[in-house]
C-alpha cells in the first residue's frame, strides 16, 4: 500500500454562497466515510482559513525560532487535506475524484515518499 495526499489550496475554492458550502459537507463525508469502509482512509480534515492563527517554526540558522504568521508571504495557503493509503495511483485518482465532487473544486494528488525502515 502506498499512501497519497489529496489536497486543495484555499483560492482554488471559489466564491459561493453560504447555502452552498452548507451542501457540500455531507458530500465530503459520505466520501470520508467510504474511503473509512474500505480502509484506504489514514487522516481528512479542512483548515481553519484565518492565516493570521498560523506560526512558524524555524530551526535554519541553528537556533529555533517562532514567528507568527505564515513562513512565507503567498497569495496561496493550504485549505484542507485527505491522506489515503491506497494499492495503487489509479486507486489514488478514484478517490481524489470523490473527493474533488463532493468538494466541488479541484485537489491535487501527490504520492507520499516511501518511510524508512525503523526496525
Amino acid at each position: 500500500m502506498t499512501e497519497y495526499l489529496i489536497y486543495f489550496n484555499q483560492q482554488w475554492v471559489g466564491d459561493h454562497p453560504e447555502e452552498w458550502y452548507g451542501t457540500r459537507g455531507p458530500l465530503a463525508m459520505a466520501v470520508v466515510n467510504e474511503m473509512k469502509e474500505a480502509g484506504v482512509y489514514v487522516f481528512a480534515g479542512g483548515l481553519v482559513e484565518e492565516t493570521d492563527t498560523a506560526f512558524s517554526a524555524d530551526a535554519t540558522s541553528g537556533t529555533l525560532t517562532f514567528t507568527d504568521g505564515p513562513y512565507v508571504e503567498t497569495k496561496e495557503y493550504l485549505g484542507g487535506l485527505t491522506i489515503v493509503d491506497v494499492a495503487d495511483e489509479e486507486a489514488a485518482r478514484m478517490w481524489a475524484g470523490k473527493v474533488a465532487e463532493a468538494c466541488g473544486w479541484p485537489q491535487e494528488v501527490r504520492r507520499f515518499k516511501p518511510q524508512p525502515r525503523t526496525d
